[in-house]
């Protein structure tokens, strides 16, 4: 069944995608900048978390040779 459409049905379907379209952008831009606060506070754990790695290891360290030197 074919069905008749009119100029301002069609003008009116394409305002809605429009404004759709703009949504969906504004909600991507959105996640995309969510990923990028995610990615760079992963960073800063990861930094801050090799940063007490080695200061746990290196107090490992110096409790062995006090330990050794007694």
């Amino acid at each position: 069944m074919a069905r008749n459409v009119t100029i301002e049905q069609l003008e009116q379907q394409v305002n809605e995608l429009i404004t759709l379209c703009n949504q969906l952008k504004g909600k991507n831009q959105i996640l995309h900048d969510q990923v990028m606060e995610l990615s760079l506070e992963r960073t800063k754990l990861i930094k801050q978390t090799e940063f007490a790695r080695n200061k746990v290891e290196s107090m490992i360290a110096r409790l062995r040779s006090m330990e050794q030197a007694l």
